[in-house]
């Protein structure tokens, strides 16, 4: 299954600030997985978690879909 998700994305990396931003393009049911993970940063904050990754040199990764 992921196979096939992973396999029909078309998608962008661009870096912002300190925040590495991921664009996937035609992706199905988008408004689902933009509840999930669109300013995923800012959901990790409110839940205490602290929002960078130490092993992509302390940046924030967060994802827009299309």
């Amino acid at each position: 299954m992921a196979k096939d998700f992973f396999k029909g994305l078309e998608g962008d990396i661009r870096v912002k600030h300190n925040t590495i931003v991921v664009t996937y393009y035609n992706v199905p049911n988008p408004e689902l997985m933009k509840d999930h993970y669109e300013d995923l940063p800012d959901k990790l904050t409110t839940e205490g978690i602290q929002p960078t990754i130490p092993w992509l040199y302390d940046f924030k990764l967060d994802f827009r879909f299309k």
